[in-house]
């Protein structure tokens, strides 16, 4: 029976290659021999047929940032370092410096405006998603020191790179590109704190449940809500011709968010709690289009889709299957396909050849120190003032000087309205990186400082309280004999 079976699969194995593989062997050797001139058109039209090149990209940079993203959580960092160090790899920073040929085939100039437009689809479906994550509920019972370190932690460094981008306006400002316009970006570029990624390094390095964790998201969220409101307030300034037209595109930006709490939000609330489970899940890709139309009214009104897409995602209602349904599918199709996409597309526009000598360097070097200095050290500094230990302030501090992917959409916003130059650009993502990457480390240094300081004040605590104890009795004897007299 078994050697049967053995000589029917050599005989399909036979029949097939004598059927199959051999007549499509001799039809490309016929083809190839009689193609001529023609077969080489041909070849060279499929050789560059955009759709072809474009599925060749996405796949080069999903695969790139897969691999870079779990080398990196091999030592410890979060994935979207090594998915931004990915994009820069893929960029005239080095591939496109070591192997031009290699580069052109790989990322042709032809497809960047369709990369672009796929990777601004899929910022503006993370950013609906940041708001549907954020958990506005940890601001309640922690306001005083809330609002003390995000406001702080966004104001300081907010003050610092205006007056950082004042000194370098002359020599780093695009052409045609007033001060006012250049210091805010720089400014909010300063004070920007990334809260998925600061959420992804909290559960990884086991501080999401701990109190300074619970801190730091509370914090983070007053941050990102004010940063991506900043962020609106500045690009109103920067499109805007004139003061009439920047109060008209923030009036309008202000509208558009009270239409959303007051009127949209409670209707979709009251649908939302009388409709079925089962017609809920049908309806629940109509989401989408609502993050889309979101996204497009604000692009319209001026200040960017990201906005749009943010406050439809704060003011969706929660615990339903249409925010399950979003999370299972919107989730992972928009961080595996369409966020790396945003990676490849920052990177290439990231050129550490225009670094080409030391005073451009030392320019980075000091916008990296203005930047951690300004978050790190003003938020930790606020932490202290409100009662934290030394350890869990500076833990606090290193916690939301995390920038992340936050960070790159705020430049790229920058850079497509000509407000930042390619090299400011790239000495700012230069920055984003390094702060990011120094996140997760200095935390679990500080987490282990912090806890053994508390050990040791807990000791100290109980050691006049065992005192004490020892005395009671010779104090209990003394008071027994007073009243026994």
């Amino acid at each position: 029976m078994v050697r049967t079976k053995q000589r029917l699969g050599l005989r399909a194995v036979g029949v097939y290659g004598l059927l199959v593989v051999l007549p499509v062997l001799i039809s490309v050797v016929l083809l190839t021999r009689e193609g001529g001139a023609g077969g080489g058109a041909t070849k060279a039209a499929a050789a560059g047929h955009p759709l072809a090149q474009l599925l060749l990209a996405i796949a080069v940079v999903i695969a790139a940032c897969r691999l870079a993203g779990w080398l990196m959580r091999r030592i410890g960092q979060p994935a979207v370092v090594g998915e931004i160090i990915a994009g820069v790899v893929l960029g005239p920073s080095l591939l496109g410096a070591v192997w031009p040929a290699g580069a052109a085939a790989l990322l042709p100039d032809a497809i960047l405006p369709q990369l672009n437009v796929l990777a601004q689809v899929g910022v503006v479906l993370f950013v609906f998603l940041t708001g549907l994550e954020l958990n506005t509920r940890l601001i309640r019972g922690r306001g005083h020191l809330a609002v003390v370190v995000s406001h702080v932690s966004i104001a300081v460094p907010f003050v610092l790179g205006v007056l950082l981008a004042i000194v370098a306006y002359a020599k780093f400002a695009p052409e045609g590109v007033g001060p006012l316009a250049f210091a805010l970006f720089i400014g909010v570029s300063m004070s920007i704190t990334a809260l998925p990624v600061l959420a992804r390094i909290l559960k990884d390095t086991g501080m999401f449940h701990s109190r300074v964790g619970v801190v730091v998201l509370t914090c983070a969220v007053i941050d990102d809500v004010t940063a991506w409101s900043l962020l609106a307030l500045v690009v109103a300034v920067v499109t805007a011709s004139s003061l009439v037209g920047v109060l008209l595109t923030l009036g309008s930006a202000v509208a558009f968010a009270a239409l959303l709490l007051y009127a949209i939000r409670p209707l979709m609330t009251l649908y939302f709690a009388r409709t079925p489970d089962p017609t809920l899940r049908r309806l629940a890709p109509l989401a989408l289009v609502g993050v889309l139309l979101c996204a497009m009214a604000t692009e319209w009104i001026g200040v960017h889709a990201m906005f749009g897409a943010f406050m439809f995602g704060l003011v969706f209602p929660r615990g339903n299957v249409v925010e399950r349904w979003l999370h299972q599918n919107a989730s992972g199709l928009t961080t595996v396909l369409m966020l790396p996409l945003f990676f490849a597309y920052s990177g290439l526009r990231t050129n550490l050849t225009l670094l080409a000598d030391a005073s451009q360097w030392l320019w980075c070097a000091v916008i990296l120190v203005v930047a951690v200095v300004g978050k790190l050290v003003s938020a930790a500094v606020a932490a202290r003032s409100v009662g934290e230990s030394l350890p869990r302030a500076l833990q606090i501090g290193v916690l939301m000087n995390c920038r992340g992917l936050t960070e790159l959409i705020v430049l790229n916003v920058g850079l497509d309205l000509g407000v930042l130059s390619p090299t400011i650009f790239t000495m700012l993502v230069l920055m984003a990186l390094i702060s990011t990457a120094m996140t997760a480390p200095l935390a679990v240094v500080l987490d282990k400082r912090a806890s053994r300081h508390k050990a040791a004040l807990a000791s100290v605590q109980q050691q006049p309280a065992v005192a004490m104890s020892r005395a009671t009795p010779a104090g209990a004897e003394e008071h027994d004999a007073v009243t026994d007299r």
